[in-house]
């Protein structure tokens, strides 16, 4: 019996490459985001060699002319920055505030969403989460001259009642031992409510068979959002985190300088921040140069920041780590 020969199966030709009307569409949906990526996040990066230069504004020579001409001076601007006096005392208000920023903003806010997805009445939980959620779009311009009429020396709400009670009043925009309290309260007031709705997205997702399990078993509520609630929106709760962590040498200028109605001396040492040092040198007309590195530094120390925060949460929790 002769062997018959198994047939040898073809190639599959490769397809040409053709441009369908999909891809017309999707390309001109996504040109909008491509420009506005590329002209305020990719084009202004040249700005970066400033930090590296010994800048000066050349006569009749525009900003690129004016760069190209000025003298290449390493990390000089770095080393001044980083030797200044003030260097150590804004590290210090920057790294504290955050993380207490970010400790309360985990807590209270989770806290919250867990409280208020307890709630029985839906109208009761829609109108906690508006009013909770309505600072948040409020600007620090208009905060700030609500705390100033409640910490006005002279008029002031908080003094009226301390004189009413027979107390003395404060001089509070003189007194910096009561500011690291009213920033921490007002970042705190202003932010909770963004917060807690996220953490409330997450929760309103979760199978609500599991917590009928949870009653049939005798659960209470504590119990309950400790083996259910907190461990299923753990990885939101860990996103926000590294998020959090990646602007831990940023801070919110809004609220270091308007609230402090402009950074008065007498509140520099508490209230100042790399933000606030930045956008001061800018007004009184310093060394661009300089002022650039110091804004280079804050944006590589958070990157840094954010890398090897998502390394040790990859190392702890795979499924949790973003990158």
């Amino acid at each position: 019996m002769k062997n018959e020969k198994e047939p040898v199966p073809k190639l599959a030709k490769k397809k040409k490459f053709s441009w369908t009307r999909d891809d017309t569409e999707l390309t001109l949906l996504g040109l909008p985001a491509t420009i506005w990526f590329a002209v305020f996040a990719y084009l202004p990066l040249f700005g970066l060699l400033v930090a590296f230069k010994d800048y000066r504004l050349q006569p009749g020579m525009g900003f690129l002319g004016s760069l190209f001409a000025s003298k290449w001076a390493g990390f000089k601007n770095f080393t001044f920055f980083l030797t200044s006096n003030t260097f150590a005392m804004l590290l210090r208000n920057t790294l504290l505030y955050n993380l207490v920023f970010i400790i309360i903003n985990l807590v209270v806010p989770v806290t919250l969403a867990i409280v208020i997805n307890q709630l029985f009445s839906k109208m009761a939980s829609k109108c906690y989460q508006t009013l909770m959620f309505f600072p948040y779009f409020m600007s620090w311009v208009v905060v700030s001259y609500f705390v100033y009429a409640f910490l006005n020396p002279d008029r002031g709400l908080a003094n009226t009642i301390i004189t009413a009670l027979g107390g003395e009043k404060i001089m509070w925009y003189s007194s910096p031992q009561y500011w690291p309290f009213i920033l921490v309260f007002m970042s705190t007031w202003k932010s909770m409510g963004y917060n807690m709705v996220v953490y409330l997205a997450s929760i309103t997702g979760i199978d609500t068979t599991m917590y009928e399990a949870a009653i049939l078993d005798g659960a209470t509520k504590w119990q309950q959002a400790k083996y259910i609630t907190i461990p299923t929106i753990r990885p939101m709760i860990i996103m926000m985190f590294i998020l959090n962590i990646g602007h831990i040498f940023y801070s919110d200028f809004g609220l270091f300088y308007q609230v402090t109605q402009e950074l008065p001396n007498s509140l520099y040492n508490v209230a100042s921040t790399f933000d606030t040092y930045i956008y001061m040198a800018l007004q009184s007309q310093a060394n661009i140069a300089q002022t650039a590195a110091a804004g280079l530094f804050q944006s590589v120390c958070c990157c840094i920041t954010v890398l090897i925060t998502n390394f040790i949460v990859s190392k702890i929790d795979p499924d949790s780590a973003i990158i």
